[in-house]
């Protein structure tokens, strides 16, 4: 199962590969689309009618939200809710609120259409929403004219606070007349009560101190006596208790804490030590002033100033201690006079007290009376808020911020941003769709199954992309591997040995042919063979470059003038790699190359090498690689991987086989095998297989000391003295 999980995760890598693929080859026509696409967006925001936006922000006060501290319950405890919000939302919406604005502004009459249809077009205009992270409202109107959307942003606040305040209004009377008709009945309840209570009272003479104060029942002078008793025993006891928790509060302090305690407290005592204390703190002040300006403690102002100091806080100690006394005598002097107040009561209170079945019936009757009578009360407060409210009572809607006008150019539709950026989005997507569109009716060749199914020649090998000139790497190149797979299929896919003379061609410029043919050499000559590299290319040779090569002795030098293969042959820096550059270009390439000269050339060097190797043109362009075709013995043809169309490279073998070549196989070149799924396989092994330095090091110095393969891959014995040659 983890086999199959992970051949899975290869297979989905590799269409994700395939696809970037077809991106990176159809780039171009992607940016056509994405172009063309947003062009598109652009002239339709352009000619799309201009909408205009005006905002009105509110913030929606819940009934009474002015007098909570007078309420009980209601909406004025009601919190701005989501769901309170959204009630709104759909009040400000509604059809009676949209009613309100098209009669005031007059709208089906200016818009030419029936109200239905101008309550319709409102609705559509109309917005709400809530300000992210407050209580605040935004409503907001558009419509193509900018003068009527600030007047129905507007329109809609007024009406949509017009219904809140009607609303307001008639809840307010609604509750004014239930307060009034509760009161009536309470008042009676009332009434019933105290009449009882003022019997009971006097009947028992039990003195009743209402709380309203509207009446005293029992024995009036006795009342009145006791009333004046009981109010000095308690006006001294508050006293004494002033005084009292004053005492303690200074009983924990220092002089100078209790000094300015009582200076606070504005007591009389404070009086003696104020005129001493505010003196004392200029000198500290005096005395500090003159030592920071630099005075020492041993100067004439500063000893006088310590002796004024001293003297006051002597004076001060000794008055705060005369302080302490006189609060401890007069609170001994308060105590003594309450508690004989408190006696004086008791003693009234004594002759006042009846028996307690009496004073259990009378406190019954009481508690009635005061219940009924903090109920009216309520019911007083109540109806008093009501009618408070009136007054008190917040608006229903307070204007943040008020509509205005659009200018002709603060539209807010067609937004060519957003539009813009659709746009892109739009233009990617039909770009890469026609991308992958194209790649599907690509006929180029793009697998080596193509390659065989449409030109009937095998592939001999398939060289990744980037693959440098293998000469000039250090080291072990895996990308070598490629090229050995090349010079094996070349061994068993000629069916003569003695076809050594062999042509690299293409259909058009810039397919590797050049680079692909270097790095065969280098490989064959790596392998042991004898290897001449031919540059016939007469209109742009390019293998001189690699091997910096000066290139004014050459072919064309051989050809027009008699000189020796001696003379145009030279030695590479690679063991068994010769190379014989393309000389001074001349005026007719393919003239040259036809000539009985070139012919027996041929024949000469494929005596005394190896391999022969001879770089072209390509073919379609010009008749010098059909003219070299005829020349060899075997054609091979370098085809860039999905490049030229299939139609083309069935051309590029014709052209071959009309001039009697033979098309040995194909090499796919510059194939992108990290994209390309289907190649991984093949050149998966490269660098697995690719032989290390030293095996390789090994092979080749086998390969020369076999005797076979000295004798095999020597050249001729009736060709000319290695020597000579070099």
């Amino acid at each position: 199962m983890q086999t199959n999980n992970n051949i899975n995760a290869s297979e989905a890598n590799l269409h994700a590969i395939d696809y970037w693929q077809v991106v990176k080859n159809r780039y171009g026509m992607i940016i056509l689309t994405f172009l063309l696409v947003l062009l598109t967006a652009a002239v339709i925001t352009y000619v799309m009618p201009k909408m205009y936006e005006s905002k009105v922000v509110v913030e929606i006060n819940p009934y009474g939200a002015k007098t909570d501290a007078l309420r009980v319950g209601g909406e004025s405890r009601a919190r701005m809710t989501r769901q309170f919000l959204q009630t709104q939302f759909a009040i400000i919406k509604s059809e009676e609120t949209l009613k309100k604005v098209n009669d005031q502004l007059k709208l089906s009459r200016r818009w030419g259409m029936s109200e239905k249809l101008a309550l319709g077009v409102l609705s559509g205009i109309v917005n709400t929403k809530q300000e992210r992270g407050t209580d605040l409202i935004e409503i907001s109107v558009r419509h193509g004219k900018r003068e009527d959307v600030k007047l129905i942003a507007d329109q809609v606040a007024k009406s949509y606070g017009q219904r809140r305040t009607d609303r307001l209004d008639k809840r307010r009377l609604e509750s004014i007349n239930e307060f009034k008709d509760k009161r009536r009945v309470q008042e009676d309840k009332v009434e019933d009560h105290r009449t009882r209570l003022y019997a009971l009272s006097k009947k028992l003479k039990i003195p009743y101190h209402g709380k309203d104060g509207r009446f005293y029942a029992g024995r009036d002078s006795d009342v009145n006596e006791h009333s004046r008793a009981t109010q000095a025993f308690e006006e001294a006891k508050r006293s004494k208790d002033q005084l009292e928790s004053f005492v303690n509060s200074l009983s924990g302090l220092n002089d100078e804490d209790l000094m300015v305690t009582l200076i606070a407290s504005g007591r009389s005592e404070a009086a003696v030590l104020k005129a001493d204390y505010d003196q004392l703190s200029e000198l500290k002040r005096g005395k500090s002033a003159s030592l920071a300006s630099g005075l020492g403690m041993n100067h004439s102002k500063i000893k006088s100033l310590n002796v004024s100091i001293k003297e006051i806080e002597e004076r001060l100690s000794r008055t705060v201690v005369n302080v302490r006394k006189k609060l401890a005598e007069d609170l001994v002097v308060f105590n003594q006079n309450v508690e004989k107040l408190r006696l004086d009561t008791d003693n009234e209170v004594n002759d006042l007290m009846v028996s307690a079945e009496e004073k259990t019936r009378f406190g019954k009757v009481r508690e009635d009376y005061e219940r009924e009578l903090a109920i009216l009360d309520a019911i007083k407060q109540a109806e008093f808020t009501e009618l408070l409210g009136e007054n008190l009572e917040g608006d229903p809607l307070f204007f943040h911020k008020n509509a205005t006008t659009p200018e002709v150019e603060d539209y807010v539709s067609p937004n060519w941003t957003l539009n813009m950026a659709l746009g892109a989005v739009a233009g990617l997507i039909f770009g890469i769709g026609i991308a992958f569109a194209l790649e599907f009716m690509d006929t180029s060749v793009k697998s080596l199954e193509d390659v065989e199914r449409y030109l009937q020649v095998p592939v001999l090998a398939v060289v990744p992309r980037d693959v440098g000139v293998l000469h000039k790497q250090a080291g072990a190149s895996p990308d070598a591997e490629a090229y050995r797979i090349l010079r094996t299929n070349i061994e068993f896919n000629r069916k003569n040995p003695d076809d050594n003379a062999i042509t690299v061609v293409s259909g058009g410029a810039g397919e590797g042919k050049s680079t692909t043919m270097v790095n065969l050499a280098y490989i064959c000559a790596q392998g042991g063979y004898s290897t001449l590299m031919i540059d016939a290319d007469l209109r742009r040779p390019r293998l001189h470059t690699f091997f910096d090569i000066n290139n004014t002795v050459g072919l064309t030098n051989y050809l027009t003038t008699d000189l020796m293969l001696e003379d145009v042959i030279l030695q590479t820096p690679v063991d068994n790699l010769f190379f014989m550059p393309s000389g001074i270009l001349p005026a007719d390439a393919a003239g040259i190359l036809n000539s009985r000269r070139m012919s027996e050339m041929v024949q000469d060097v494929k005596q005394r090498f190896d391999l022969v190797l001879i770089d072209s043109p390509p073919i379609l362009g010009v008749s010098d690689a059909s003219v070299l075709a005829s020349e060899v013995d075997l054609t091979m043809i370098v085809v860039q991987h999905r490049k030229l169309p299939r139609n083309m490279l069935m051309r590029v073998k014709q052209a071959v086989e009309n001039v009697g070549g033979t098309v040995l196989g194909v090499v796919l070149n510059n194939v992108d095998v990290r994209s390309d799924s289907q190649y991984q396989y093949y050149t998966s092994y490269y660098t697995y297989y690719a032989p290390s330095e030293i095996d390789r090091d090994k092979t080749s110095a086998n390969a020369v000391e076999t005797p076979q393969a000295t004798e095999k891959r020597s050249p001729k014995p009736d060709a000319t003295n290695d020597d000579d040659l070099y």
